[in-house]
């Protein structure tokens, strides 16, 4: 146990280490921007006089170091500064909009993940058969095209001919459950087809790798019937490796939705990243990009100490 908690902590400080260089790629990255943000945000109407003042306002003057530790201090104590276009926190605008994506990732979760599964068990069970070549080829299909290919599809599909779902996801927060998870189905059914195929695979192909292994054949000599072994015991001794690819997905939902958010106008963080990139509002892309990157080393750190948890053989691994 005590060698699982130094693994533990060795992992935290890592990714803590990970989200600090991060952080300064971030700054460097939007310093790098071609332009100049006061000219921008002013307009080209805008007197020299005035561009200076609004460069003192937003402290573009001081050297980037001393512009960086700034904004690093104040995210620390949760304050990401007050956006270029409106003027308001940037944490406020950042609020909502981060939970109408964690709300899109969870349902894709909650619809992609039990599938996933489930196909890759079946695949599993009819290992070469046509079944698993027609699931392998339609998952992987879905994979190969653009998440907006995908997306239009389905709404050629689903909004125009059928009639049956809204082609935009307008979601406000007055909104019930029940309709805005009607609202939200139709981009949750395209990232749905985006991850679906990354878990099937590895599920399928982790369950064929202990099925390999001499207890199960000790299970099937004893005639106990195949599905059962999958499910009872080949399963769960290869959950370490689903773990994983379930947490990278999952952060891949939070992360990569910015297509499908703009396909799908979803008041989402990328739909606001996009927006604030188109503006050069700093504060909010410099903000939105940082959350996006705590999510993914956050969700990346979940599946080390969940493999690590579920796999005894991963406690001796060091960093």
């Amino acid at each position: 146990m005590e060698n699982l908690t130094q693994l533990i902590f060795k992992r935290c400080l890592a990714s803590v280490a990970t989200l600090f260089v991060i952080s300064i790629i971030i700054f460097i990255g939007v310093e790098l921007l071609p332009g100049d943000v006061a000219q921008a945000v002013l307009g080209q109407q805008a007197t020299p006089e005035t561009v200076d003042a609004f460069r003192k306002e937003l402290k573009l003057d001081l050297p980037p170091m001393v512009r960086y530790g700034a904004w690093l201090k104040g995210v620390a104590h949760g304050d990401f500064g007050n956006s270029l276009a409106n003027g308001r926190p940037v944490a406020d605008q950042i609020g909502w909009r981060l939970g109408n994506t964690l709300f899109l990732a969870l349902l894709t979760s909650a619809i992609a993940v039990p599938l996933a599964i489930c196909l890759g068990m079946l695949a599993a069970f009819y290992r070469n058969t046509l079944f698993d070549r027609c699931i392998s080829i339609s998952t992987l299909s879905f994979i190969s095209f653009p998440e907006f290919f995908i997306a239009y599809i389905l709404i050629l599909v689903f909004s125009i001919q059928l009639n049956w779902l809204p082609s935009l996801a307008a979601v406000n927060e007055n909104m019930g459950l029940g309709t805005r998870i009607y609202t939200v189905l139709l981009p949750a059914m395209t990232l749905t087809c985006v991850v679906t195929a990354h878990m099937m695979r590895q599920t399928r192909a982790a369950i064929i790798n202990v099925l390999a292994s001499a207890y199960i054949e000790m299970a099937q000599i004893k005639g106990i019937k195949r599905l059962r072994i999958i499910v009872l015991h080949a399963f769960p001794n290869s959950l370490s490796p689903v773990i994983n690819v379930v947490a990278l997905n999952m952060a891949y939902l939070i992360v990569g939705v910015v297509i499908v958010e703009v396909v799908f106008v979803y008041p989402g963080l990328g739909q606001l990243l996009v927006d604030s990139v188109a503006k050069r509002d700093l504060p909010v892309v410099q903000a939105s990009g940082l959350i996006f990157s705590v999510v993914y080393i956050l969700l990346n750190l979940i599946a080390d100490i969940l493999s690590m948890l579920s796999n005894p053989k991963l406690r001796q691994s060091r960093i």
